[in-house]
């Protein structure tokens, strides 16, 4: 009949199009410019109990790769945590601030070794970290960073947790999962712009 006929090619058109309109979104969304992607990283400390995809910690690891180091010394050293027991030892880790492994369903500990860049391999780690921070934010992933480098018995217990040598020096650790709780994106109007300064610290820059 004529109109049902009518009425199943508009089906199949309107199939059609609602699969173009779903790409078009998800190729949208995946083009936040920098500025959307730092907007709405946050540090995350609950997590759901979902497992994140190794894929997703393989990318975070390929990108904490090509993060800048000193003369290319690439002093870092990643390990990937997946095991519940350790995930939940890293909880106790510190008095405070290492809660977050209480939920966490991986983790990434920087470790570096001093001896390849002289005073700037801390440096070198903490932007490798930031480089995981984003990369677990643009794909949907909670993460918060755990300062574990002199701080009270943190690094010996991570140390022996994760055989870590004894050469190299245990950073951060960096809780991961999916996100527990909500965050807003920071508000561009509240940033700090009092922070920064033209050609002199007496210079405040205006907006």
């Amino acid at each position: 009949m004529p109109g049902s006929f009518f009425f199943h090619k508009m089906t199949i058109i309107f199939a059609y199009v609602k699969k173009y309109v779903y790409l078009c979104t998800l190729i949208w969304n995946g083009m936040d410019s920098f500025e959307k992607l730092c907007q709405r990283r946050r540090s995350i400390r609950k997590y759901i109990s979902r497992p994140v995809e190794q894929e997703k910690i393989d990318y975070m690891l390929r990108c904490a790769l090509m993060s800048p180091s000193a003369k290319r010394t690439c002093p870092w050293e990643f390990i990937v945590v997946r095991d519940e027991a350790k995930l939940r030892a890293l909880s106790g880790c510190k008095t405070y601030g290492s809660q977050m492994f209480d939920t966490a369903t991986a983790g990434i500990i920087i470790a570096l070794d001093p001896t390849l860049c002289d005073n700037t391999w801390m440096s070198d780690g903490a932007i490798a970290a930031e480089h995981i921070l984003l990369a677990a934010a643009e794909q949907g992933i909670g993460a918060c960073w755990c300062h574990i480098y002199e701080r009270e018995e943190s690094e010996a217990m991570v140390r022996e947790l994760c055989a870590i040598p004894a050469d190299k020096v245990v950073l951060c650790a960096i809780a991961l999962g999916y996100p527990d709780e909500e965050r807003q994106n920071y508000d561009l109007n509240k940033l700090k712009y009092e922070k920064i300064h033209n050609e002199t610290y007496s210079s405040h820059h205006s907006r």
